[in-house]
């Protein structure tokens, strides 16, 4: 009696979705983590308060979940447009490590100067040189090294 033994090895998934969808969630759970760090438990409210506006804070369970799925939905945004961009600038994915920190670094800026100053809250505030330094090491090494390097890693 003989029996033959195959040994199969998987492939790792390959393709947009694995690279966006991975790249997304890492990136969103390590500024999630960051967020709760550095801010209070209640910064989703905040974020929800993007679209809500100062209602948001006064939400409940609701409002909060909604301001978790957005943070996810915007790192996962983030890592599409990366994926995006490493279709057309083929030197983003072999020097994932840099281009990722700067990806992190334009991130920032686009939340910063863009995006939060169009949100539904209206808050001006000046920002001080100890927040900037953290927001944008946060950006550098909590989203853009992760979705980089997931783009890397899953894309074909």
């Amino acid at each position: 009696m003989s029996t033959s033994a195959s040994l199969t090895v998987r492939q790792p998934m390959r393709g947009a979705l694995p690279a966006i969808l991975i790249g997304g969630v890492v990136a969103g759970a390590l500024d999630t983590i960051a967020a709760y760090v550095t801010l209070n438990p209640g910064w989703p409210r905040a974020v929800a308060g993007g679209l809500l506006g100062m209602s948001a804070f006064k939400g409940g369970a609701g409002v909060y979940a909604f301001g978790l799925f957005l943070e996810f939905f915007i790192a996962t945004g983030a890592a599409a447009v990366y994926y995006a961009f490493s279709r057309r600038l083929e030197f983003l994915r072999p020097h994932f490590f840099v281009c990722g920190l700067f990806f992190g670094v334009a991130v920032y800026l686009v939340m910063n100067l863009i995006v939060l100053p169009l949100c539904a809250l209206h808050v001006h505030s000046a920002i001080s040189r100890s927040d900037l330094i953290q927001g944008i090491l946060v950006h550098m090494f909590m989203i853009g090294l992760p979705i980089a390097g997931s783009v890397r890693r899953f894309s074909p």
